[in-house]
């Protein structure tokens, strides 16, 4: 039986793209399917915007809020399980999310790499936290040009990865890429959409959006979560530090705010950038087509 086209929708934060995913489920009687690598936690529903009760009520989602904060997440769990979703369903997969790197896999393969070795991972922390980030990007750069040239060298733990698997194994992250599976999908037979409203428009959205999380039960999702602890996959949420910090009394209320949408900005710059490198053949859109 051949099944109907996927639709895979991207976007930097607070683009529009779940309610456009909505709309096309509720059209086509599709599926929604997570493809952020923080929504699928299940300690901040508000914090991460994931689809509130009313839309998992109106149409199936998958793979949202289903991992405990204490247990990693990786691109080849999220593989693993969406192949698996893939050949059970039969309705339309509407695959929506900002993580840029799931999609890649999804299309391109995703190639195997040892897991990480503890030990060595937490050296490499501790050298970042010494000697900060500039350190470890022209570690990278020296060890592994390609990985450096490939990835949000911004991103501290992508960088700490490149180090830590040519540390554990002696090979380079982007020779390890390289030799990648077959895709899950074939672009080819995919509606891609990438959504990117003007900066402006973003901007306003993302803080408009944190003010109203702050009223809808971030600040109690954070606390549930004291003594907060930097290091747990979910606490990456962006947020989740300063308001921990507000808890704290280290932050004013004000202050855990703003810099919350400041890095939330920030954070969808990068997003941006990173899609129209990687994506340049989806249909990009400067608003959600509803």
């Amino acid at each position: 039986m051949k099944h109907p086209r996927p639709i895979l929708i991207a976007g930097p934060t607070a683009s529009g793209k779940s309610s456009l995913a909505l709309k096309l489920a509720r059209e086509c009687n599709g599926v929604i399917i997570n493809a952020d690598a923080l929504q699928v936690y299940n300690c901040y529903d508000v914090l991460t915007a994931r689809p509130s009760v009313v839309d998992h009520e109106t149409v199936p989602h998958m793979l949202y809020g289903h991992q405990p904060n204490a247990h990693g997440y990786s691109v080849g769990a999220w593989l693993g399980e969406i192949k698996n979703i893939l050949q059970e369903i039969e309705n339309t997969a509407i695959i929506v999310g900002g993580t840029g790197l799931y999609f890649k896999s999804l299309l391109e393969g995703l190639a195997y790499i040892p897991l990480p070795d503890q030990k060595i991972r937490d050296e490499i922390i501790a050298e970042f936290e010494a000697e900060g980030l500039a350190h470890i990007q022209a570690r990278l750069k020296a060890i592994d040009p390609t990985l450096y040239a490939r990835v949000d060298i911004q991103n501290p733990r992508r960088v700490m990865r490149g180090l830590e698997v040519f540390e554990q194994t002696g090979r380079t992250l982007s020779s390890w890429q390289d030799d990648t599976a077959p895709p899950i999908l074939n672009s080819d037979e995919c509606t891609k959409y990438v959504i990117m409203p003007e900066v402006e428009t973003t901007n306003a959205r993302i803080a408009k959006r944190f003010e109203q999380m702050m009223e809808l039960g971030a600040l109690e999702e954070v606390q549930a979560q004291m003594p907060f602890d930097p290091t747990l996959p979910a606490n990456k949420a962006l947020g989740a530090r300063e308001i921990a910090a507000f808890i704290d009394g280290t932050m004013t209320k004000d202050e855990a705010i703003a810099k919350s949408i400041t890095l939330t900005c920030q954070y969808a710059k990068r997003q941006r950038s990173w899609f129209r490198s990687n994506m340049s053949t989806w249909d990009f859109q400067d608003k959600p087509i509803l």
